[in-house]
This record gives C-alpha cells, structure tokens and sequence, in this order.
C-alpha cells in the first residue's frame, strides 16, 4: 500500500508553516515533504517532527533567490560557489530531520548550452559524493516548462543522460508523475523502466494540480502498478488543494489500492 507523504508548501496553508507538520499528523499522515525549510532553525523543524511523529521524506536544496526568479543554482554556470554553499546550507538540515532524499534544482538555463550541461553535472557530482557520507540520496526532476519556464531539466531523456553520465550510486530521478504527463505522457511504461533509478515520486491531479482524483490520470490504477514495481519509498502528495486540504483529501480513501 503506498505511502503518502504531505507536501507542506502546498497542502495545509490554511495553517502557519509550523504548524502544519500537526495539523498533518492529525489528518493521518506519517510523513512529509516541502520545498525549504531554512525560514527556520534546524532545531524547530526537528521539534516539530517529532512532535507529531513524522517522517521527513524530502526537501529542496536552497534553490537562490526565488523572489528574483531562480528556481535552483546547479545548472548555472556563474553561480557555482552559490551551489556549493547551498549544499552546506542544507547540512545541518539534514542532521536535524534524518532526511534522506534531497532535491537540487537545475536551475534556469538553456539545456543546449554545453556550459550549463558541464557545470550541472559538475555540482551534481561533487554534491552526491558529499551527500553520500550522509547516507543522503540527491534526487533530479524534470519539471514542465509550463509550471516553471526556462528550466534547465525539463525533459526526462537529459535526465537519465545526466544519470548515466555522473554515475554515482545515491544520485537519482525524481519521477513526479504530473510533471511527467505533461511533458511526455505514457507514465505507467515509465514507471516501469525507470524503476532503478527513482528515489521519490511525486503525485497531482493534471491538468490543474489540484487533487489526485481531479484529472485526466487514473491514480488508483498508477498506485496499484508502482505497489507492484516494489517501489519502497514515500509518494509525495505535491498538489494545490481545490478548496482547502482537509475537505480534498477523499481520495486517500478511495485511491488506495
């Protein structure tokens, strides 16, 4: 049976991001994800964790200044120090929540640039080997140039390329399954091929991102197939709630296999 793990920067907004981790517990989920959490200390966020008794499942890599529109640093040929120093940033977030996947955004860059491609995987490989000694995976995800225009990693063909050509053991895909359908659909023969090399998958209803239930996927079915790929880690639950967390989360119910 899958196991979900809440996405905090989307789900459970109606409460102040502290608070959240509770307010996910109590609505029964043992795990959890977002995409930063250096707003606050290492030591809060642990507190939080365990109060509820939650897993960390994931979280991002600081990805630059996003207010300005960077949406992550490891693909930008001038911002290689700011990667390298991201990476320490998230160590003693990684001490504090016994987190092990981590997601290092590519960046806003043009994958056709040979100096994009090189510094990429450059940082990815430096990163992953550091990360190691932490028993930490880092994850790669292409993301829609819909969602997010301009992003370096926005086809899962470069990706695997990137993979296989830095060859190291903890650097792995993270197959978001709406990102997926969005740019090349046939995701259950995709799930199946790129089993291997998935450290996290993540889920939302497409087209809009609203709840897994809303859209043109059949989730019951994908839940299903990725229990019978042995796929042993959490499903990221990184979806925008219709008209607010608690009255969307149905389809935990219904979806389960």
């Amino acid at each position: 049976m899958p196991r979900f793990a809440a996405n905090l920067s989307m789900m459970f907004t109606e409460w102040a991001f502290l608070d959240r981790f509770a307010a996910a517990a109590d609505a029964g989920f043992t795990a959890i994800e977002y995409l930063f959490p250096y707003d606050h200390h290492p030591d809060q966020i642990a507190g939080k964790l365990s109060a509820a008794g939650l897993t960390q499942a994931l979280f991002n890599l600081p990805a630059g200044d996003w207010a300005a529109g960077e949406r992550g640093l490891a693909a930008c040929p001038d911002r290689q120090a700011a990667f390298r120093d991201a990476v320490q940033t998230a160590l003693p977030y990684v001490a504090a929540t016994n987190v092990r996947h981590i997601h290092a955004m590519s960046g806003c860059a043009d994958p056709a640039d040979p100096r994009a491609r090189d510094i990429y995987l450059e940082n990815l490989c430096w990163a992953a080997d550091l990360l190691a000694g932490h028993g930490v995976q880092l994850l790669i995800e292409p993301i829609n140039p819909r969602d997010m225009p301009g992003y370096f990693l926005r086809d899962f063909g470069l990706a695997l390329d990137i993979l296989a050509v830095a060859n190291r053991p903890n650097l792995r895909l993270q197959f978001d399954i709406y990102h997926r359908q969005i740019l090349h659909g046939d995701v259950t023969t995709a799930l199946r091929e790129l089993m291997p090399r998935i450290g996290h998958i993540q889920i939302a209803g497409v087209p809009h991102r609203h709840e897994p239930d809303l859209g043109e996927l059949n989730y019951a079915y994908l839940f299903e197939e990725i229990d019978g790929l042995n796929y042993q880690g959490f499903i990221g639950c990184e979806y925008r709630p219709r008209a607010g967390t608690i009255a969307g989360l149905g389809w935990l119910e219904r979806d389960r296999p």
